[in-house]
């Protein structure tokens, strides 16, 4: 184990987006730590607002800062909505990390995602591809506000000498998530779509693009974990890379959920719809050396994800 560079105990710890899918797993997991987690909601305080932001900073005074905050999509989300994805991303990073800045915050984490990276990165993509090249279209507006989320923590390290560091996941899923068809992540958009057809009795299901891309997925607790490692024990102007290794296709993650749901129907894919990027896996190398890895097994998870799909979004609306 590495030595601590940052110790939590007795810390006040605000999460920001503690109702979201990241948010809600890290306070799971700070929950056994001896800390105070500090939370607000979206009455109480708006990070888009830098003014409301600093003035929540002022009142409560966190040690440190996890941003999880964010406003996040799949493909049509962010072709339908690129003005408030660059925006609202944008603010939040801006008003936070300046927040955390004047009102002395000793350690910030700020959550970026694997979209910041090229398109035609190496794979699995190391932290070093960051501004290598051109980004994937499809979610080129949220890609280029973390990236100024990310860029803002080395840059505030360098001139303020800050304990400011940025984290870069691969794709999540898990408890908490947004099950939206449409406008959700692939994972919890699929157990949705599949889950339906099933309860009609659908004989074939159509899923966008061609099958053929491939993505790493991670369980949010898992990353949750990770976030509390890197709280702990990374400080460096880099990001880091959080993976899990497990990599699979569109097609054989549309298969595995459907085995998961139940649904014994045709799936089939319309080419018409963009794919985004063809592969997209991070090289978590850095991390592994730090001494942390993923606990969780792909097909565990996504059992898990389902059972609290039934318990809390089909139970509510009578499916």
């Amino acid at each position: 184990m590495p030595n601590v560079t940052y110790e939590l105990a007795n810390k006040r710890i605000f999460v920001a987006g503690h109702r979201g899918l990241v948010g809600s797993a890290v306070a799971r997991r700070l929950a056994g730590e001896n800390c105070r987690i500090l939370t607000a909601d979206r009455g109480q305080l708006d990070l888009t607002d830098q003014a409301t932001t600093v003035a929540w900073f002022e009142t409560n005074r966190p040690d440190a800062v996890i941003v999880a905050a964010a406003k996040v999509g799949g493909i049509h989300a962010n072709a339908a909505y690129p003005a408030d994805f660059i925006a609202v991303n944008s603010q939040i990073a801006v008003n936070t990390i300046e927040a955390a800045r004047l009102c002395g915050v000793t350690k910030l984490l700020y959550l970026g995602s694997a979209c910041v990276y090229p398109r035609d990165s190496q794979q699995p993509i190391s932290e070093t591809a960051l501004l290598s090249g051109p980004l994937e279209p499809t979610n080129e507006w949220y890609a280029i506000a973390k990236i100024l989320g990310t860029k803002m923590c080395e840059a505030y390290r360098r001139q303020y000498g800050l304990d400011f560091i940025s984290v870069q996941p691969a794709n999540l899923y898990g408890p908490g998530d947004n099950f939206d068809p449409l406008n959700g992540h692939v994972v919890p958009g699929l157990i949705r779509k599949l889950h339906d057809a099933k309860l009609i009795s659908a004989q074939e299901v159509t899923l966008w693009g061609t099958g053929t891309p491939r993505r790493e997925f991670m369980y949010v607790d898992d990353l949750a974990d990770a976030i509390v490692f890197a709280l702990r024990h990374y400080s460096s102007d880099e990001t880091l890379n959080i993976g899990s290794g497990t990599d699979l296709s569109i097609g054989e993650l549309a298969t595995a959920i459907a085995a998961v749901v139940g649904y014994n129907g045709k799936i089939t894919f319309d080419h018409v719809h963009p794919d985004g990027m063809p592969r997209r896996s991070v090289d978590a190398a850095k991390l592994l050396k730090l001494g942390w890895r993923a606990k969780v097994s792909f097909d565990a998870g996504l059992e898990m994800t389902y059972q609290w799909f039934l318990a809390n979004v089909a139970a509510k609306n009578g499916k």
